[in-house]
């Protein structure tokens, strides 16, 4: 082929390519509010986590401690200790007032924790009994509360948010046939029995896609939220929707495109371009090349967090490897290809 001709040959895949992912915008619009509340779990998860008050009690063995509600169970006992001014019944207890407490059910099978004593406090009484203001049971995932709820600036940013959505989902689903509009296209430059891989590479590649995008969605995010969250435990934050979605959507569709490592590598070592040798040889290149792809991808520059991403892909690169040497082959011409097949 001419270079011309190549160039027309990229532009009838590109024209694909748009109107396959046009189809599929038009079918993920429909469903862009599930889309987007199914990616927005993780965040807010991480946020319901990170606004949960932890409960100051005396611990069963009399040491002080701080336990967490999620890890208080019915039964538990202790002394609660009111780390600010709060209201109970008609009466306002002071911060640093304590009372025996103990984990129960209420008559409506609820689990809350009842103080076990009186307490004495402004002139009031408050009786043993008393279901105090903590809450136990979280609001379910698919309906956040005003805590997990993020921000819009502009009456259009809904709009806005919900097709970027639709765009990014159009683009996922619409993986397996850009594959195979990119294997077209380089395609004319191999020989004829190394097309016969086209199968195989958009299989393994698809397959590796989603694969690459549930693990920053289940594995990598989660953590990562929780660390930034973290460091601004001191802020009033205000989480803009449309930047955690395209934080969130760029890090599954980078982790998909770098779950192709192994798929890649098995297509290159069966055809004979790349061999167990080639990548053991440039180890040291690729792990550079691992680091600075982890510090783009990771939301902060900071060490853990950008180990949490190329942990993954050093592990992918050696997976690559014993790919490339299970199923490696030296590349053969149509001719030799042929012949050794008669033989």
């Amino acid at each position: 082929m001419s270079f011309l001709e190549h160039l027309d040959e990229l532009r009838k895949r590109l024209v694909r390519s748009v109107i396959v992912i046009i189809l599929a915008f038009a079918v993920c619009w429909v469903f862009s509010d599930k889309i987007y509340n199914f990616l927005s779990i993780p965040i807010r998860e991480a946020l319901s986590e990170a606004s949960r008050r932890q409960l100051p009690v005396e611990g069963r063995t009399g040491d002080e401690k701080v336990l967490s509600l999620a890890s208080i169970k019915e039964g538990d006992s202790g002394r609660y200790i009111f780390d600010r001014a709060t209201k109970v019944g008609s009466t306002v207890v002071s911060a640093g007032a304590s009372v025996a407490a103990t984990v129960a059910r209420d008559a409506a099978g609820k689990l809350g924790l009842f103080t076990t004593e009186a307490l004495i406090t402004n002139n009031a009484v408050i009786s043993a009994g008393v279901r105090l203001p903590v809450e136990f049971e979280q609001t379910a995932v698919g309906t956040p509360n005003a805590d997990e709820r993020m921000t819009v600036t502009t009456t259009v940013e809904p709009f806005t948010l919900y097709a970027t959505v639709a765009l990014y989902a159009a683009i996922a689903i619409s993986v397996p046939f850009l594959l195979f509009q990119i294997w077209g296209f380089i395609s004319p430059a191999l020989y004829k029995h190394e097309r016969a891989y086209v199968t195989p590479f958009i299989l393994l590649s698809s397959i590796s896609f989603v694969v690459g995008a549930a693990f920053a969605y289940y594995i990598l995010f989660p953590p990562a939220a929780r660390y930034l969250l973290g460091l601004g435990s001191d802020f009033q934050l205000l989480l803009k929707a449309s930047d955690y979605l395209d934080f969130i959507t760029i890090i599954m569709l980078a982790m998909g495109g770098i779950f192709q490592m192994p798929a890649i590598t098995y297509v290159l070592a069966r055809i004979g371009i790349v061999t167990p040798k080639l990548l053991i040889k440039h180890w040291k290149i690729s792990l550079v090349i691992i680091m600075i792809v982890a510090a783009v991808v990771s939301p902060t520059g900071d060490i853990p967090n950008m180990m949490l991403f190329a942990t993954p892909m050093m592990a992918l690169y050696v997976v690559s490897i014993f790919v490339a040497w299970f199923f490696g082959k030296r590349r053969r011409t149509d001719a030799e290809a042929k012949e050794n097949t008669t033989i």
